[in-house]
């Protein structure tokens, strides 16, 4: 399927409207600077680790049931220890499981939205539609905090304001088409 075309719904949109601009808010970075710590802030490439660790676990583990990245969770999950991960090792788990997530996402109708993942025989608490919430905002929280330890770097031209909506403009639910 088209990434971000017709079909796909408005939320999954936003999130890959949100992933565009978490790349061009770290456009450039370098890996010496990524592992660069301001305590009590991560690491940049703690950042890109942890965000592509949430999209494994919401879109890949709970309903795809694959583990594309094996020992991210302890290396960059919630509630673990701070850590400077190589930026390439973190980007290339980004890329990997962002369009393993995709496969899933751009097939989202707005009832698979309402409903409750299961994992290991367990409902998720919260339904799919607002882990994809969640999901969003935790991209724009990090991308925050990501673009302070590049002014923390003395970065310039850093980006000031959401970039183009073109793709990720407001557009109303379509109702389901009859067959």
């Amino acid at each position: 399927m088209d990434p971000g075309g017709p079909m796909t719904h408005y939320l999954v949109r936003q999130l890959q409207f949100t992933r565009r601009e978490f790349l061009r808010g770290l456009r450039d970075v370098n890996a010496e600077e990524a592992i660069r710590r301001f305590i009590p802030m991560n690491s940049i490439s703690w950042i890109v680790g942890h965000l592509a660790d949430q999209e494994n676990r919401y879109w890949v583990r709970y309903v795809q049931d694959q583990q594309l990245a094996p020992g991210l969770n302890d290396l960059v999950g919630y509630g673990r220890p701070a850590s400077t991960p190589p930026l390439d090792d973190m980007w290339n788990a980004w890329r990997m499981i962002t369009q393993a997530a995709d496969c899933y996402l751009e097939t989202l109708t707005p009832e698979q939205l309402q409903a409750h993942p299961e994992w290991n025989g367990r409902r998720i608490q919260e339904n799919t539609g607002t882990l994809l919430l969640r999901n969003i905002h935790h991209y724009w929280f990090h991308l925050g905090e990501a673009l302070a330890i590049r002014q923390m770097l003395r970065h310039t031209n850093l980006p000031e304001f959401i970039g183009d909506m073109t793709e990720a403009g407001y557009a109303p639910e379509r109702p389901a088409i009859e067959d």
